[in-house]
This record gives structure tokens, C-alpha cells and sequence, in this order.
């Protein structure tokens, strides 16, 4: 898996590419609440959000649920219950869904309870996804969390040159 600081993250142009949506969308999910950045958020103007590993993933599995038809309401539940469950072993996690409501499955015997009942129309395995976030990450390069007014006075003093 992808290492980073803790103070490191990446760009929102950067996690947008890697989850493979649009900076839009990235920017609308941010305001609303659905994906917030978790290195650094936005904290007024000329400041950029930072996206963790586990963001641009989550960001990644959204973009999934949409492809798929899920609702955004119900996509919501499902991010929310993927930030309280703690699941910290993601890659051991399967999100099922029967069209209506997404289930978060964390062994073999929960998805095949799920599609015994005949509930589970469709999984998508984090584990794959993780994968592919980490592939495409790789090519980008992290940015430090600095002081939001530290990263300013930078810029004014790059335009003053």
C-alpha cells in the first residue's frame, strides 16, 4: 500500500485523476460532505485540499456506486458506514448492493449469507480497487500539508520575483 506522512497528501487534481472523476465532482463531494479531505481540508482562499490514501480510495469506490446506478443518498450511508464500522483491513472488504441499499461485507460467510437471501445483485471487492488506486498513484507525487498562510506567502513571493 501506498505510504505516506501524515502530513502528506495529494492535490485535489491529483486524487480527482486517481479516483477517476471529475474536479467537479471532487470539489461538489468535498462541499457536501460525501468525501472530505482528511490531510488537510480548505480553509479559505488560495488554499488546497489534501487527499489521504484512503480518501482518494473511498472517492474511487463512489465513482464505482454511481457507474452502478446506486443512489447518491444511498451512497452516502454506505461511506458512512465505512468511516464508523473502522474497518482498518479494507482490502478484506466487499460492498454488495441489491440495486436499492449497499451492504458493507467484511468476510466470505457475510457476502454469501447476503446472496443466499437473495439480496446481492452486485459486489464490488475494495481489495481490487485499492489495487488500482495505488497503481495510479503511483506517477504522482504527494504534497507536504503546510500552513495554509505559509503556502500563500509563497505564492505572492513567486509573483513578486
Amino acid at each position: 500500500m501506498v505510504e505516506l506522512e501524515d502530513d502528506h497528501g495529494y492535490r485535489g487534481t491529483a486524487a480527482a485523476r486517481a479516483a477517476g472523476i471529475s474536479y467537479r465532482q471532487l470539489d461538489y463531494w468535498a462541499r457536501t460532505g460525501l468525501v472530505e479531505p482528511t490531510v488537510r481540508g480548505a480553509a479559505g482562499s488560495g488554499t488546497q485540499r489534501l487527499y489521504g490514501f484512503r480518501d482518494i480510495l473511498v472517492l474511487k469506490l463512489v465513482k464505482r456506486l454511481l457507474d452502478t446506478g446506486i443512489s447518491l443518498q444511498q451512497i452516502r450511508t454506505a461511506v458512512n458506514q465505512l468511516r464508523e464500522s473502522g474497518v482498518n483491513d479494507l482490502a478484506q472488504t466487499t460492498l454488495m448492493s441489491d440495486g436499492a441499499s449497499v451492504y458493507l461485507c467484511t468476510s466470505n460467510d457475510e457476502v454469501i449469507d447476503l446472496v443466499s437471501r437473495g439480496q446481492g445483485v452486485f459486489g464490488i471487492a475494495v481489495g481490487k480497487v485499492l489495487r488500482e488506486v495505488e497503481h495510479s498513484l503511483v506517477e504522482l507525487d504527494s504534497t507536504p500539508a503546510v500552513d495554509p498562510a505559509d503556502e500563500l506567502a509563497a505564492r505572492r513571493s513567486t509573483r513578486a520575483s
